[in-house]
């Protein structure tokens, strides 16, 4: 029987590894991720996102912007400098706190994540300590990747350090930030001074954090520079229970827009040994990812630390004055937290597709038409038809002005562009054919439009075009 579970478990983690490698080698293989500095042999931990995956990530971030600030009245959008400083750190428990459980090859030197070998050993490592995490390695004789044996499991800060200014010393040590959150946190009382809200109000970001993780991982999920876009949303004490219902409400929503599967989204309701000592409630959406059910979003209320800290910190006052209660106080603070990388990521685990049609196997990315990087590529039949080619451009400019995300594609036969336009996800395909041109007089000034996911075409009025491609996107 045991033998026969360990069989079971290595066939599904082969067919993890299968579908993980399909989807990085077709991000490559059509320009959504390539690894960085890949030409120099690579860089652990790091990503280039190429043109199609930089369209992927403006649809995320465009669509998160207009659902969490362009379309609400309470929020205002900031840009914080990457580089802050150091106290401000200091001030928010980083500098002394911001570390994961590391552990050693006592052979290679290679370090991983402590946590990261329990886990896959099936040991629940929630709560654990630094020594529950040291006894178990050694009772259950864990060894690393390389079957070598593990020093001591310590805790490794995790945030980059750099130096600023001309001469290196102490003095002059700062930091990546680790987190976009701290930025939005100091710039609280320009707000507060600038737009003079009224609570609850939020501020939103979208940036870039840095960590540098032991052990990065899982393609584009565990990385050293990472992208987050999120919300520091400012209440009342006694609101916080319906404010943080509310913005569960939203990040669920924001969920079904982006295209992902409610089944496959789940939430973790975090115990009170397991969370921050300031938080009464933290809920972690978690995505069922080719590798397993990992954390995509974050919804945590943080009470007052935060503006508590910053004022301590920086020795300024921080304080809400309500101009109708003339109280003042320190606002609690609703953050929902969404990685952009790992949204990116499971967008792209629930797109990939395999088929059939027409007899041969087929992949596509089957993303929700107003999330694919190309909303519609337009054909001509023949490329060395100038009379096909020169229509062909016609309808390309006039759907390109409309819709931006649009591609023009003569490059091998049309089922090769079929095939190639799938793997880019787009969900209609153009051909301008000799019916277009008058051939067949009935059909004259239309086109063949084909739908990616089943692969059934109709004949549109070119005058009819635009309002077709409106009508069918969602």
């Amino acid at each position: 029987m045991l033998e026969e579970n360990a069989q079971k478990k290595m066939q599904v983690k082969n067919h993890v590894n299968e579908k993980m490698e399909a989807i990085v080698a077709l991000a490559k293989r059509r320009g959504f991720i390539y690894q960085g500095s890949e030409i120099y042999g690579g860089l652990a931990g790091t990503w280039d996102y190429g043109p199609f995956g930089v369209a992927l990530k403006n649809n995320i971030t465009n669509m998160w912007w207009k659902m969490f600030v362009d379309d609400r009245e309470d929020m205002y959008g900031i840009d914080a400098a990457i580089l802050m400083n150091p106290r401000a750190w200091v001030a928010s428990g980083h500098v002394g706190g911001f570390a994961d459980p590391l552990v050693e090859d006592l052979k290679t030197k290679k370090r991983y994540r402590a946590d990261h070998l329990l886990e896959e050993a099936e040991i629940d490592t929630k709560g654990m300590t630094l020594v529950q995490m040291n006894d178990a390695i050694q009772k259950l004789g864990i060894r690393s990747p390389d079957k070598n044996p593990l020093g001591e499991v310590r805790q490794f800060n995790m945030m980059f350090a750099t130096n600023i200014g001309a001469t290196e010393h102490d003095a002059s040590e700062i930091y990546l930030r680790p987190e976009t959150a701290g930025g939005m946190f100091v710039n609280y009382k320009n707000i507060l001074d600038s737009f003079h809200p009224k609570l609850p109000f939020g501020l939103a970001q979208i940036g870039k954090a840095f960590r540098n993780e032991i052990a990065p991982r899982d393609f584009i999920f565990r990385v050293r520079e990472l992208e987050q876009m999120e919300i520091e949303y400012f209440i009342r004490p006694t609101d916080w229970e319906v404010q943080f219902e509310q913005w569960r409400t939203q990040i669920w929503r924001f969920i079904e827009a982006i295209g992902l599967d409610k089944e496959k989204v789940h939430e973790l309701e975090i115990a009170v040994a397991d969370r921050a000592h300031y938080s009464k409630r933290t809920i972690d959406l978690e995505y069922d990812f080719p590798f397993g059910r990992k954390e995509l979003y974050g919804l945590a209320y943080r009470g007052d630390f935060d503006l508590k800290s910053h004022q301590d910190g920086s020795k300024v006052n921080l304080e809400y004055f309500d101009e109708e209660t003339k109280e003042k106080f320190l606002p609690h603070v609703i953050e929902p937290s969404f990685g952009l990388g790992r949204t990116m990521l499971a967008i792209l685990s629930e797109a990939y597709t395999e088929d059939e049609m027409a007899g041969e196997k087929r992949v596509y990315l089957k993303f929700k038409p107003r999330m694919a990087p190309v909303i519609v590529a337009v054909f001509p039949l023949l490329k060395n038809k100038p009379e096909l080619v020169a229509k062909a451009r016609e309808v390309y400019v006039v759907l390109k002005g409309e819709f931006g995300r649009v591609m023009f594609d003569d490059n091998g036969n049309v089922g090769k562009r079929y095939r190639r336009q799938d793997e880019i996800g787009t969900p209609w395909c153009v051909t301008i054919d000799f019916d277009t041109l008058g051939e067949n007089t009935e059909l004259l000034d239309t086109v063949t439009v084909r739908n990616r996911d089943n692969g059934t075409q109709v004949r549109i009025a070119i005058s009819d075009l635009k309002n077709h491609i409106k009508s069918v996107i969602k």
